[in-house]
C-alpha cells in the first residue's frame, strides 16, 4: 500500500538548536521545520482559498496571542507566500491592524520569526501600490530601527542578515527622507530617555550597524555582501550620509579598511579570469563608489595612507582591463545595423558595466591628482605604473580628465622620461600641450 513519504528526521545541528526533541511535534518524529516547508509550499497553491476565508485575520489573532516561536513564524510565513499575490497583498497592507500586529514581529528574538517576517515586508515594499504604505508605518515605529540595528549587529544567521538587509536596502532606495531619519538616529540621545537609563539603552548608529552585519555575510557568504555595499553607497548618496561615515575616525577606518581589503585581496585579483568581472560589476561599483566618497570627502585621515594609493591604482586599472575583455564581441559576430539589433546592444549587464566604468574612471582620476613623485617613482618600479597599465588608464581617463593625466605625465617625465615619451607617443593629443 503506498503511503506518504516521511519527513526527513531532525540534524544533529537542529537538535542541539531545539534541545531534544524540541524540533518534534508532540511525541512523533515530524519536524516542525520539515512541516512548515510543506506548508509554506502548498500556500502557493490555496492562498486565494485561504484569502476568501479571512485567514489574514485568523494569523492576525494567533501572531497576537501566542508566544509559541514555531507558530508564529508558520503564520508570518504563510502571510508571506499569500503576499506575493498581487490582490492579497494589497488586501494585507491595507489592514492598519494586521501591519501593526506584522511589523511588531520584527521585535521578536526568534531568528527563523524574523526571517519570515523579513521576507513578508520585503514582498510588500516590491510592490508599487502599497510600497509607501510600509515606508510611513515604519517611520511611525522608530522602534524599528532599533530591532533592525541590533539584528544587523548582532545576529549571527547569515540568511537573516542577508533578508534584513535587502528591507534596509529597499527602504533606502524607496525613501530619502526615511534614510536620512534613520542616518540621523543615534546622534543624538533622546530627550525623554532619563539620564540613569541612558547607559542601559544601547544607541545604534546606522554605519556600524550596517558593517558588522556585512563582515558576518563575507566570512560564510561574500556573495550575499552586494546589498550591503549598496546600502552603504545610498548612504553616500547624501551628505549626512558621507558625515556618517567619516565624522567618527573608527567608522571612517572600519568602512575603509573593510572595503580597501575587498577590492584588494577579495574582488576581480589577478589571478581571477577576466569574465569574473561579470558577477562582480554591481558590488564592485558600490564598493568604489563608496571608497571613492570617503577619499574625496577626508583626504587628510590618517587612515587614507599614501602607500595604499598603488594597490587601488592596480586594483581600478584591473577592472578597467577586464571590462574591455569583457566588452569585445566574439569574432565570429555579424554586424547588423537594423534598428532592432541597434535598441539591443545595450544590455542590462553593459549598463551595469557603464555605471562601473564611470565610477572606477572617477576614483582612478582622483587618486592621480594626489599622486607624490616618490609615489609615482614607486609605481614604475614596482609595475602598478607599467606602460601597459598607464596606457590602459589613459584610454578610459581621455579625454574627459585630461587636465589629471597632463598633471600625472608632467611628473612621470621627472620620474622615467623615456615611459613618459613613449605614453605621449602613443596618445599625441597630449605630446603638445606637456
Amino acid at each position: 500500500m503506498d503511503r506518504n513519504p516521511s519527513p526527513p528526521l531532525p540534524s544533529r545541528d537542529e537538535e542541539g538548536e531545539e534541545g531534544a526533541g524540541g524540533d518534534c511535534i508532540g511525541s512523533t518524529v515530524y519536524s516542525k521545520h520539515w512541516l512548515f516547508g510543506v506548508l509554506s509550499g502548498l500556500i502557493q497553491d490555496v492562498a486565494l482559498f485561504l484569502q476568501e476565508f479571512n485567514a489574514p485575520d485568523i494569523f492576525m489573532g494567533v501572531l497576537a496571542k501566542s508566544r509559541c516561536p514555531r507558530l508564529r513564524e508558520i503564520c508570518v510565513g504563510i502571510l508571506g507566500n499569500m503576499a506575493c499575490f498581487q490582490e492579497i497583498c494589497v488586501s494585507i497592507s491595507s489592514d492598519k491592524n494586521l501591519g501593526q500586529v506584522l511589523l511588531h514581529c520584527l521585535y521578536d528574538s526568534d531568528p527563523p520569526t524574523l526571517l519570515e517576517t523579513s521576507r513578508l515586508l520585503l514582498t510588500c515594499l516590491s510592490q508599487t501600490e502599497v510600497a509607501s504604505v510600509w515606508v510611513e508605518r515604519i517611520r511611525e515605529y522608530p522602534a524599528i530601527y532599533d530591532s533592525i540595528c541590533f539584528i544587523m549587529s548582532s545576529s549571527t544567521n547569515v540568511d537573516l542578515l542577508m533578508k534584513i538587509g535587502e528591507v534596509v536596502d529597499k527602504l533606502f532606495d524607496l525613501d530619502e527622507k526615511l534614510m536620512l531619519e534613520w542616518i540621523r538616529n543615534g546622534a543624538v540621545q533622546p530627550l525623554d530617555q532619563p539620564q540613569e537609563d541612558a547607559e542601559e539603552q544601547p544607541v545604534f548608529k546606522i554605519v556600524p550597524c550596517v558593517l558588522e552585519a556585512a563582515k558576518q555575510v563575507r566570512s560564510e557568504n561574500p556573495e550575499g555582501l552586494d546589498v550591503y555595499m549598496h546600502i552603504l553607497q545610498l548612504l553616500t548618496t547624501v551628505d549626512d550620509g558621507i558625515q556618517a561615515i567619516v565624522q567618527c575616525p573608527a567608522t571612517g577606518k572600519d568602512t575603509w579598511n573593510l572595503l580597501f581589503d575587498l577590492v584588494c585581496h577579495e574582488f576581480c585579483q589577478s589571478d581571477d579570469p577576466p569574465i569574473i568581472l561579470q558577477e562582480q560589476k554591481t558590488v564592485l561599483a558600490s564598493v568604489y563608489s563608496v571608497l571613492s566618497a570617503i577619499f574625496a570627502s577626508q583626504a587628510e585621515q590618517e587612515y587614507l595612507k599614501i602607500e595604499e594609493d598603488l594597490p587601488l591604482i592596480d586594483s581600478l586599472i584591473r577592472v578597467l582591463q577586464n571590462m574591455e575583455h569583457c566588452q569585445k564581441k566574439p569574432e565570429n559576430s555579424v554586424d547588423s545595423n537594423t534598428e532592432e539589433t541597434k535598441k539591443s546592444d545595450l544590455t542590462q549587464d553593459d549598463f551595469h558595466l557603464k555605471i562601473l566604468k564611470d565610477i572606477s574612471c572617477e576614483f582612478l582620476s582622483n587618486i592621480f591628482q594626489v599622486l607624490t613623485k616618490e609615489t609615482v617613482a614607486q609605481g614604475v618600479k614596482e609595475g602598478q605604473l607599467s606602460k601597459q597599465k598607464c596606457s590602459c588608464a589613459f584610454k578610459n581617463l581621455l579625454p574627459f580628465y585630461s587636465p589629471v593625466i597632463e598633471d600625472f605625465l608632467k611628473i612621470l617625465h621627472e620620474v622615467d622620461k623615456t615611459l613618459a615619451d613613449d605614453l605621449e607617443e602613443s596618445f599625441p593629443s597630449l605630446k603638445v600641450q606637456t
